[in-house]
């Protein structure tokens, strides 16, 4: 931490590092709230904490857990009988559970227990299989097989239900929700089709107590929550909202069902995020909570919810929120690497600008002290199917505390804007979320916001391509970070998981390659040599070529990191050589003029 002369602290970027504590995979079992705490002190962990107990301590009760099935993974852990864990190894794929474990060439995740045995689903090059498993004898019995995707399987009464897409499709653009009865025989009966199609995206099955299945389906445009009861679907809580995640991991859980009939659920409106509860006379009413972002993962304690929310100006946090009214709120787990207080924090605006046709939502951090003509940095967040985030993100405060000003860009393209609003990037890639980049920067530059000459876009993955691109042509920005880029959609559609290559089909272009001879502004190029999501060995022909015709700032691989860079070295390094970079440019255009 450093001190400034204001008397506040400006966290260096090894704070900013170690400050990474994650929250995820939140559920409950038996009265007690499990999750998966990420964090320097305790790597990948299931915890969990029981509201009777008097010190409401957490307690470790797995190490090491992480699924990559799909590449991003689904639910990592279940709750067995007797609060025992079976969980899947983060080092192996596998599933232990007491001193059993799977032993096959399968990724696994998507783990639940219900109707007395351990569902889940498991991932080879070939496709997924439905598997149902027994801890007690480690016998595994696989259910149903496809080429394409299984995901989020859940029973109750003898029926299993289940989600399946076609691998040439992304499960937010056609997922089907299929019902089966099962029994001892360890065979499924003939599937019943419940929702979804080649234009609806139907997810998050799940059983209520009287044996209706409940669901999210876009089918009117927006994710809403529906049922299913004799064969028969009905709306649950229409509205022009998000009640769902894109579902980029499998096992998400934006609405928990109540006793008497009620519903907990999420709504996003844009970057907003909201707690809503449906009555049982269906009425809606909206939970007040420090909270703009709630994470996909609500758990039922009783008729509480469970959940992990932020806000800017608040970390990731557990809480567990009352829903009789008085909207009283406990928080069971904060973060213990938090930085300073005396930081001083750069709280956004949310800002439209028309774009294309279409109103852009934009999250506007100025930097610290609020001065106009500031430096600027456009960041078009990961995806390219997600949002940006309403939360605290100390990656952002890392350069508003030394004097930049910062915009998260949800371009067309991005999640919480509708089905038509999400899909409106296929066939545009490295188009119009460029173009919506460059409006933004230009509506900043002529408000005063921002210093011409000083104009820098930075993203990672989809985001890294799209910064890519936008320096391709002739535009505002100086200079473009690239973290674990894409440069070829077309190969990458090749190259990328198995998961996410029709996403690169869907969205590309036939002149979607980033090509360094038409590169026009310097690129600084971060990439991990283990990155199996976008391998590295494009961004190291881009680098060759760019530092041929002088225009490569640096290319920093970093050893032994995948996609994500989680190592807090790793993460340190990646934001010391970027403001770096920023700097020389700032050093080059000299001091600000006016």
């Amino acid at each position: 931490m450093l001190e400034n002369g204001a008397g506040t602290s400006v966290p260096t970027a090894n704070d900013v590092a170690q400050a990474g504590t994650s929250y995820d995979w939140l559920t409950s079992s038996d009265g007690l709230v499990y999750w998966v705490e990420s964090s320097p002190e305790v790597g990948h962990a299931v915890m969990s904490w029981d509201p009777s107990a008097a010190s409401r301590r957490c307690h470790l009760a797995g190490e090491g857990v992480g699924s990559n099935l799909h590449a991003y993974g689904g639910m990592p852990y279940a709750v067995l009988p007797h609060s025992e864990i079976a969980l899947v190894s983060a080092s192996t794929g596998q599933v232990v559970a007491g001193t059993a474990s799977t032993v096959s060439a399968h990724s696994y995740g998507d783990l639940a227990w219900s109707d007395g045995r351990l569902w889940c689903v498991r991932e080879d090059a070939g496709g997924d299989e439905l598997v149902a498993a027994d801890p007690a004898s480690g016998e595994l019995r696989v259910l149903r097989s496809t080429g394409g995707f299984l995901a989020s399987p859940t029973a109750n009464a003898g029926r299993l239900a289940w989600t399946q897409w076609d691998r040439d499709v992304m499960p937010w653009d056609a997922c089907n929700v299929w019902v089966a009865d099962h029994g001892c025989s360890g065979h499924l009966g003939v599937p019943v089709h419940v929702a979804g199609s080649h234009d609806e995206s139907a997810v998050q099955p799940r059983w209520g107590t009287d044996g209706s299945l409940y669901f999210l389906s876009d089918r009117t445009g927006w994710w809403n929550l529906y049922r299913w009861h004799d064969g028969g679907t009905e709306a649950v809580a229409p509205m022009e909202a998000e009640c769902a995640t894109a579902p980029w991991e499998s096992g998400y859980a934006n609405y928990v069902l109540l006793p008497a009939g009620r519903i907990g659920m999420t709504v996003q409106h844009g970057p907003v995020h909201r707690l809503v509860v449906v009555e049982a006379d269906r009425s809606i009413r909206a939970i007040e909570l420090p909270y703009t972002t709630i994470k996909p993962y609500l758990a039922a304690l009783g008729d509480r919810i469970a959940l992990i929310g932020a806000s800017p100006t608040r970390s990731q946090e557990i809480a567990v929120v009352a829903t009789d009214g008085s909207d009283d709120i406990e928080v069971i787990r904060r973060s213990s690497g938090q930085i300073k207080a005396t930081t001083e924090l750069s709280v956004p605006e949310i800002m439209k600008v028309r774009s294309g046709g279409a109103d852009v939502h934009v999250l506007f951090y100025p930097p610290a002290g609020g001065a106009d003509h500031a430096p600027l940095i456009v960041r078009p967040h990961a995806g390219p199917t997600y949002h940006s985030d309403l939360r605290l993100d100390w990656e952002v405060q890392f350069f508003t505390s030394r004097g930049f000003a910062v915009a998260d860009v949800d371009y067309r393209g991005s999640t919480g804007y509708g089905r038509a609003y999400r899909k409106a990037l296929d066939g545009h890639w490295g188009r119009l979320d460029v173009e919506d980049c460059h409006n933004v920067a230009e509506y900043l530059l002529a408000s005063g916001h921002a210093r011409p000459g000083a104009v820098f876009i930075s993203g990672a993955s989809a985001g890294g391509y799209t910064a890519l691109r936008a320096v391709c042509e002739d535009g505002p920005f100086s200079l473009a970070v690239a973290r674990s880029a894409i440069v070829d959609p077309k190969r990458w559609a090749t190259t990328a998981p198995r998961f996410q290559q029709p996403h690169a089909a869907i969205l590309a272009h036939d002149v979607a390659e980033v090509r360094a001879e038409r590169v026009r502004r310097p690129v600084l190029l971060i990439h991990g040599d283990r990155d199996h999501v976008a391998p590295i060995d494009d961004v190291l022909k881009l680098a060759a070529d760019l530092d041929d015709r002088k225009l490569l700032v640096r290319l920093l691989e970093i050893e032994d990191a995948g996609h994500y860079l989680s190592n807090p070295t790793a993460l340190a390094a990646a934001l010391e050589a970027e403001l770096d970079a920023y700097a020389a440019v700032l050093k080059a255009a000299g001091p600000a003029q006016g």
